[in-house]
């Protein structure tokens, strides 16, 4: 794994990018302001190796417990809080700084698990704040220097299903396998009966042909003198119609429906991704998709250029097991109304490619790097 130092120097390079005054924005009505991040990373950190791990004493109380958890609101109960309510930023800064040398100078007491923790929360949050990002202001933020954008235009694709045999899935991991997250375990394998799944992901090209006919626009759409646009991370660009679609899950289910066809289950995914190569949009490569065509055989892009919805609402496996030392991970989830996402964004860190990895939202939620594909029995 990487170190967690370097964790710490991608998601410190986010905020490097954020004017300063915008430090106190909302971007996201549901999400907390973007100070809230600031000190959020280093207080989970804290919460859970400096406290919990090598039991050192509190030194800002408040803190800890200020940005210890993010939040979830259900669709209309949205935070008020106001700019006034949060602390100066050279204080979050300042209790950063202390919480990095307390937990440096114990570095080697950690145990390995709670390091894999914090490492990963630190990656996740790394992609959960490009979102946030995403949705601020051109004006507020400022593009990494040297940033190169995809290529937009690609040379079209197949629409072709393919056949997968009927046959086992397996899902989730072993202890002997190494790091996972409460919900990756236990191990299990699913009989799944034949199937045929998309090639590609769908397209924005496919998918302005259901607005055509009377569907909401997707969230990352714009529409200015008669002409469709995508908003971008760093700026505004005609609709790139090979590229894939970002849409929620609801309205992912809807133009599967459209077509006749559904969304595939975690299992399904599962199957599919046997022949996948993954995209080479991942890792932080790009801020935006490229084109669906980018790949190889099989399956493309199962992995990388966007999360792939299924019809799967998230749940345990038989035998879950909460982590005792991070117990609000995945239970509060489990309530019928957040649906699995599988494969990988551009935004995703090379840790979570492990197979057994599973991302979740609520089926309405418009502002992750979510795409689909389409499947049929």
């Amino acid at each position: 794994m990487i170190s967690l130092a370097a964790s710490r120097e991608q998601t410190d390079a986010l905020f490097d990018l954020i004017h300063p005054d915008a430090l106190y924005e909302r971007p996201i009505p549901e999400r907390h302001r973007i100070l809230f991040y600031l000190g959020h990373l280093e207080a989970f950190d804290w919460n859970l190796i400096g406290r919990q791990a090598l039991d050192r004493p509190a030194f800002h109380a408040s803190f800890d417990r200020l940005f210890a958890f993010g939040i979830d609101p259900p669709p209309g109960q949205l935070p008020c809080d106001q700019p006034a309510d949060w602390p100066g930023v050279d204080e979050v800064r300042h209790y950063n700084r202390r919480v990095r040398e307390e937990i440096d100078a114990h570095i080697g007491d950690v145990p390995e698990q709670l390091l894999h923790v914090a490492l990963e929360h630190r990656l996740m949050h790394a992609e959960t704040f490009a979102y946030i990002l995403h949705q601020l202001d051109y004006a507020r933020k400022a593009p990494p220097a040297g940033q190169r954008s995809p290529d937009r235009e690609g040379g079209g694709h197949s629409t072709a299903l393919l056949p997968i045999a009927a046959g086992p899935a397996r899902l989730g991991r072993t202890e002997q396998e190494g790091f996972g997250w409460d919900n990756e375990f236990p191990a299990l394998c699913v009989e799944v009966p034949e199937f045929a799944i998309a090639q590609h992901k769908v397209t924005n090209r496919e998918y302005l042909e259901f607005v055509r006919e009377g569907a909401a626009a997707p969230f990352f759409w714009t529409s200015r003198g008669g002409e469709w646009f995508y908003r971008g991370m760093w700026e505004e660009v005609p609709l790139p119609l090979d590229c894939p679609v970002y849409v929620t899950q609801e309205e992912a289910a809807a133009y599967a429906r459209r077509r006749g066809m559904r969304l595939p289950s975690e299992a399904e995914w599962h199957r599919a991704a046997c022949s996948s190569e993954p995209s080479g949009n991942l890792d932080f490569r790009f801020w935006d998709p490229i084109p669906v065509a980018e790949g190889g055989a099989g399956p493309r892009q199962l992995i990388g250029n966007g999360w792939e919805w299924t019809s799967t609402v998230f749940g345990p496996f038989p035998g879950f097991r909460s982590f005792p030392f991070y117990p609000n991970y995945s239970e509060p989830f489990f309530d019928g109304r957040h649906y699995v996402m599988k494969g990988a964004s551009p935004r995703t860190a090379a840790c979570f490619l492990r197979s057994s990895f599973r991302n979740w939202f609520r089926a309405q939620y418009p502002y992750v790097y979510a795409t689909f594909r389409l499947v049929t029995s």
